[in-house]
């Protein structure tokens, strides 16, 4: 059975850090690529960050680029998301998605796993 466990979310002043991890088991965690995505409320998914399955390629959505860093540590089968320079608009629930094709991640489609989410909120 494969699980995603996400961790690190709070509540934070606006310009502050955060560090989301994703703890994967009950699969090759090494073979998949990992992402994140997120949801405020009343508003559709996004896609904040994805991440290959050996680290050599990231992505990230335009509202985060330069502010969040996507990273992995495939000897602890685990993904995290480092969030500097926070926005209120950043506030919502975070998941951590596994796919073995980095695009599906990129594009909320056809996404293999994900966990259920921890959340952030950002005052001002």
């Amino acid at each position: 059975q494969v699980q995603l466990d996400e961790s690190g979310g709070g509540l934070v002043q606006a310009g502050g850090s955060l560090r989301l991890s994703c703890a994967a088991s009950g699969l090759t965690f090494s073979t998949y690529a990992m992402g994140w995505f997120r949801q405020a409320p009343g508003k559709e998914r996004e896609f904040v960050a994805a991440i290959s399955w050996n680290g050599a390629g990231t992505y990230y959505g335009d509202s985060v680029k330069g502010r969040f860093t996507i990273s992995r540590d495939n000897a602890k089968n685990t993904v995290y998301l480092q969030m500097n320079s926070l926005k209120p608009e950043d506030t919502a629930v975070y998941y951590c998605a596994a796919d073995r094709i980095v695009g599906h991640l990129a594009s909320l489609r056809g996404m293999d796993y994900w966990g259920i989410g921890t959340l952030v909120t950002v005052s001002s």
